[in-house]
């Protein structure tokens, strides 16, 4: 399991190490600086309300069907017949919900414009995650690392032509942007269905209510767990724009940083889509779990440590090249964004191992709380601190859901504590430290931040917190 896990991780960074970077430095980023922060602000907020929401059209499907089809999988052809047309049913209530909810709210006019085209792409979107999870549930990771970069690969391709050429003759404008969104999102998920199709063969849609009921009374304790998670991942950005007289502005300036934790967060998701099925089949088999645990969390966590201490070394040097508007406050906000990067990562390693264990229950009371404390602290913090207090916000709820899943796999798995281990990282993190106050005496910025990731990466060589010869071994399959 390790090599597998190993060689398809390599295979995944490797691809979205190539194309995911430039969709968000070289496009995104673009976009933002072009249309302005209030234009981008009330975009990023609009999409982040759509992403709070579209738990409604997955109800914890997506999730449960991949754990069950890597433990089952001759139920594929006979689930995927019944899903995707409860996938169309689950995509008009979401609508409906939706618009209702931005009506209630005051959403009107170009706001709702945009909001029926970003429905629409959350539809795609959550459609092609269900069609990926029966992929990886077959354990057919190669070919799902190739449809993970199909999305970005085709908007890069189309927004490209929009922004670096004159072909409209006209200046580049937010709806542009979401439009093509809409076209890749639309053709990757016609390819991804054809290659499922190839697996299971000719389709007739069924629309079996009985299954439905079923199969949803199975699948809603991950839907509850999804949507309090979405909420306070996702919140930040819609209070900021509704609570705040200059709210489209200060959305902008918060996903100034928050690109940058979306940008490092994407290596957490490979893991966790990874780690899943892998779990599920472990735990079903009985097989010792412990050593894997270990394994895939000092290779996510380790490097977390690295970019979340070097960024607060560096804020402001990385926020002034990024050519922001507001340099000062984009990098205070990104100090503290980093630093919540702990508790994702650490999230994607345990709550993926409590989620293929089935410890739902538990979790959805632990994101419960989660959302209680985001939402609340936002509540507090916004009219006072602004984008700055919900950062505030993010880092104790990222700080507080990571601890809480970690005890949690504890005791639920019944994992050793490697106080040895803990030693290591506790060395690790007073090393990287140093490194970080000792690179600042280097002129050139650049030179010294590159420094002190090379000999943090060295040094947790050295110390093994990271094991060379075991990561060769195990790609060898010795």
């Amino acid at each position: 399991m390790k090599r597998k896990f190993i060689t398809n991780l390599l295979l995944l960074l490797f691809l979205n190490v190539l194309i995911k970077p430039f969709w968000i430095f070289g496009i995104d980023l673009t976009v933002q600086n072009m249309v302005g922060d209030e234009s981008y602000g009330l975009y990023f907020s609009l999409l982040n309300f759509s992403m709070i929401l579209n738990i409604f059209l997955d109800l914890g499907i997506t999730s449960f069907n991949n754990k069950n089809i890597a433990q089952h999988r001759q139920l594929l052809k006979k689930h995927i017949s019944n899903i995707v047309g409860l996938k169309f049913l689950l995509a008009g209530i979401y609508a409906v919900i939706c618009i209702v909810i931005a009506l209630i709210i005051g959403y009107k006019g170009v706001q709702l414009h945009l909001l029926f085209f970003l429905i629409f792409n959350q539809f795609l979107i959550s459609f092609t995650f269900y069609l990926r999870s029966n992929i990886s549930g077959l354990h057919l990771f190669r070919t799902d690392s190739f449809l993970s970069v199909l999305d970005r690969s085709l908007m890069i391709a189309i927004c490209s032509v929009l922004l670096f050429t004159n072909i409209t003759g006209h200046a580049f404008r937010i709806e542009w942007f979401v439009y093509a969104q809409t076209a890749a999102y639309l053709l990757t998920s016609l390819i991804t269905f054809g290659v499922v199709l190839a697996r299971t063969g000719k389709l007739k849609l069924h629309f079996d209510r009985r299954f439905f009921m079923v199969f949803l009374k199975k699948s809603y304790p991950y839907a509850l767990l999804i949507l309090l998670m979405s909420f306070y991942n996702r919140i930040d950005s819609v209070m900021l724009e509704r609570l705040l007289a200059n709210g489209k502005e200060q959305a902008g300036i918060y996903a100034h940083a928050f690109r940058l934790l979306d940008a490092v967060s994407m290596f957490g998701v490979l893991f966790a889509g990874l780690l899943l099925p892998i779990f599920a089949r472990m735990i079903k088999q009985k097989e010792e779990i412990g050593s894997m645990v270990q394994f895939s969390f000092l290779l996510l966590f380790v490097p977390a440590l690295v970019i979340s201490i070097s960024s607060g070394f560096y804020d402001l040097e990385i926020m002034t090249l990024l050519k922001y508007s507001h340099p000062e406050l984009s990098a205070s906000i990104f100090r503290l964004l980093m630093v919540s990067f702990l508790g994702i990562a650490t999230t994607y390693i345990f709550g993926t191992l409590l989620t293929a264990n089935g410890s739902i229950r538990q979790l959805n009371w632990m994101a419960l709380v989660g959302m209680g404390i985001n939402v609340g602290l936002n509540l507090i913090l916004i009219p006072q601190m602004q984008a700055y207090g919900s950062a505030w916000a993010s880092l104790a709820t990222q700080l507080f859901t990571a601890l809480s899943q970690t005890i949690l796999a504890v005791i639920f798995l019944k994992l050793t504590v490697n106080y040895r281990l803990i030693g290591k990282l506790v060395l690790f993190i007073a090393f990287v430290f140093l490194a970080g106050t000792l690179s600042k005496q280097i002129s050139n910025w650049v030179l010294g931040y590159f420094v002190m990731i090379s000999v943090s990466a060295l040094f947790a060589f050295l110390i093994r917190l990271i094991n060379l010869k075991a990561l060769s071994e195990i790609i060898q399959n010795k």
